[in-house]
């Protein structure tokens, strides 16, 4: 992953409140614990973006309502200058559907057609435009409030 400026994680993810250090994401065949000195795959000099859509990424817990102490917050700690994340378990399809407008929407924003680098800056304007294109998609029902409100970005 350190090859990259940015990464995308689609998986599950566990966030330890009593000890943030063991909050992790579980890949398929490895786990990567969010632990200090265990950030040897982040080689990377400058990231772009992380796009965490994991279960509860970005929930921190009740007693530290003020306090950022959450994945997301993990990922800005280890250098990347935007993540988008999500607070709570999101469904396959919509998360599929709201990646595919995020990146659609990066790519379109390209001045160059024929520039292929990765630019991630205006990464909270796309994931806007991705969640207003699945607001559009759903019913006006709490449980279409519940699937798309958890997607939040934070950085600059």
């Amino acid at each position: 992953m350190g090859d990259f400026s940015s990464v995308h994680m689609a998986c599950h993810a566990s966030q330890n409140a009593a000890d943030p250090l063991r909050s992790r994401f579980f890949m398929h065949n490895r786990q990567f614990v969010r632990a200090t000195g265990s950030h040897r795959w982040l080689k990377c000099v400058e990231f772009q973006v992380a796009f965490l859509s994991a279960c509860q990424a970005s929930t921190g817990e009740e007693t530290l309502s003020d306090e950022a102490v959450h994945l997301a917050a993990g990922m800005l700690a280890a250098g990347y200058r935007r993540v988008v994340a999500t607070m709570w378990s999101i469904g396959d399809a919509p998360a599929q559907e709201v990646a595919k407008d995020f990146y659609e929407y990066l790519w379109s924003q390209k001045e160059d057609n024929i520039d292929t680098t990765f630019d991630g800056t205006l990464s909270a304007y796309a994931i806007h435009h991705a969640v207003q294109r699945l607001r559009l998609r759903l019913d006006n029902t709490e449980r279409s409030l519940l699937t798309w409100i958890p997607y939040v970005h934070f950085g600059y």
